[in-house]
This record gives structure tokens, sequence and C-alpha cells, in this order.
């Protein structure tokens, strides 16, 4: 194995209000990942991890054969797509660890990698996001990138994330399973209202975007203060605010020059991360 082979892949928000296991996009924290012996702030990793059992599924193995190490700033947890991450960067060390040109291999490879990480993350949205970076849809298996223009790339994406810990999985079984017809509607406007800001360049199509009448305000009710920071956010001048993934997490859209104000408006439960799109999705930084 290659051990100066260094793979990189971007954190995630998911759903973004409305786009319920769609819609996903990439930020600027990095999980990086590679072999033999961790450099600084990073540490070996066991086969339990989702980047080693990711790794596992792309080379067909049940062990890498050298020690596996993880950088990542990611907070576990807290719906910035920590584990999306993972297996994203897990399954693409793997596609790329026997080639002699690494980084044309992972462009060569993304679908296979995209296919193993949403496979174990059993839905795409996250994944999505951090193998193509930006913006995306992710329908029927396919990961559809949205077109980013030179406003919304430079826009700050500010969140809010307080102690608590969620569990995916225990969050989707306390969703309704029946939904009204009126509200399915009102999720499928928004999710055309978003996509529209997004393809257009358009902020002020992001005002009421990410309303939600699917998840978030159950989800939002399980998280102390988490509902204030959306009032809170919008209010102190987001152009809109959303429960990142199952939460706790609260992301905010912004223009560069209100992001220290809405940052300051948040609950002091919380910590505050200024952050921006990730146009770039997962990548080779070393070989």
């Amino acid at each position: 194995m290659n051990e100066s082979l260094v793979v990189r892949a971007p954190a995630s928000s998911a759903n973004l209000g409305a786009g319920f296991d769609v819609l996903g996009m990439a930020v600027d924290l990095y999980l990086d990942i590679g072999f033999g012996d961790p450099p600084d702030h990073a540490q070996t990793i066991d086969r339990h991890h989702p980047s080693a059992t990711a790794f596992a599924a792309a080379s067909r193995a049940i062990e890498p054969g050298e020690p596996l190490w993880v950088r990542s700033p990611i907070p576990m947890g807290r719906g910035l797509g920590f584990s999306g991450a993972a297996r994203v960067a897990g399954a693409a060390l793997a596609a790329v660890a026997a080639s002699d040109d690494p980084a044309a291999a992972l462009v060569a490879r993304a679908d296979a990698v995209l296919e193993v990480a949403a496979g174990l993350e059993r839905h795409g949205d996250n994944a999505a996001a951090s193998v193509a970076g930006g913006v995306v849809a992710w329908v029927d298996g396919t990961v559809i990138p949205l077109r980013l223009g030179p406003v919304l790339a430079a826009a700050s994406v500010v969140v809010w994330v307080p102690a608590a810990t969620t569990s995916t999985e225990r969050s989707r079984g306390t969703l309704a399973g029946a939904i009204a017809r009126g509200d399915v509607v009102h999720n499928l406007g928004r999710v055309a209202q978003f996509v529209a800001a997004i393809e257009h360049d358009d902020p002020s199509l992001l005002v009421g975007a990410t309303d939600d009448r699917l998840h978030q305000a159950t989800r939002l009710a399980a998280v102390p203060d988490a509902s204030d920071a959306l009032d809170a956010g919008v209010a102190a001048g987001a152009w809109c605010g959303w429960l990142s993934g199952s939460g706790p997490t609260m992301g905010f859209l912004v223009d560069g020059d209100a992001a220290a104000v809405v940052g300051d408006a948040l609950p002091d439960s919380g910590h505050v991360k200024h952050l921006h799109i990730a146009t770039r999705g997962v990548h080779v930084v070393g070989c």
C-alpha cells in the first residue's frame, strides 16, 4: 500500500429543510484517511470504524492489509455527515489504492465509491454531497449536482452545534408514517423553490425555501433551544435555516457580511462554526 496516499472527503448537511432524504450540501470540514503511521492529529482506526468498513466493502477484503488512520474535525452524531464522509473517504481510498494515478482513478470510480458509501449509510444524501461537493439532489440512487453560482458559492454557512448528539435511526423512528396531502404539497413547493434559488444563484428565493412539514418539527422538539436557534438565526439576517440532517445542529445560509451577526444571535447552549459550501467533493490530497 502507498503510505503517502491521502484521500479527503468533506462533511455535509442533509435534507436542507423540505428536501428529506434528497437534498445535501457539502461543507468545508474535511475527513482525511491514509495508510500506515498516523500523522499529527490523526488516529489509527479499527475495523469497526465507518471508514474501515467502507474500505473493506469497496475492496472486498476483511482487512486492509495495513493500518488505516483518520484525521477529522467533523463532530460525530451532530448532523454534519461524519459517517457519510468517513464511508466515502474509506471507499475512495480502497478504489484508488493500487492505481498509478490515484486522482484520475478516483474520478473514474466515483460512481462505485458512492454506491458503496450510500449502501452502508442506507440513505444517499450525505454520501452524495461528500462525493460530488456543492449542493446535490439524491434521486433513485443517482446524484444530481445543482449548479452553484458565484453569489451562493461565496456565502457563509453558519452552523450552531449544541452539546447533545442524535441517532439518525432512532430519530427516524419518531417520524409520522402517514403524511397529509397538504403537507406533501407544501414540501414539494419548498424543494422546487430551494432548487430554483441555487440554480438561479438568487438568495432572495431562499426565504421560506427550507420550511418543512415532514420531519423538522418532531426533531426540533427533541433538542433544547433548537427552535429558538432557528428563529434567532433567520431574524438576525440569514436567508434560510434548517435542521442539519437529523440534528441537533442547525444550519444557516448567510451573506458573508451578516455571518458574524447571525452567529452572535444564536443561543449560548451551542457553539458556532463559520463554514462555506465545499465546492469540491472527495479527492486525493497526497500520493
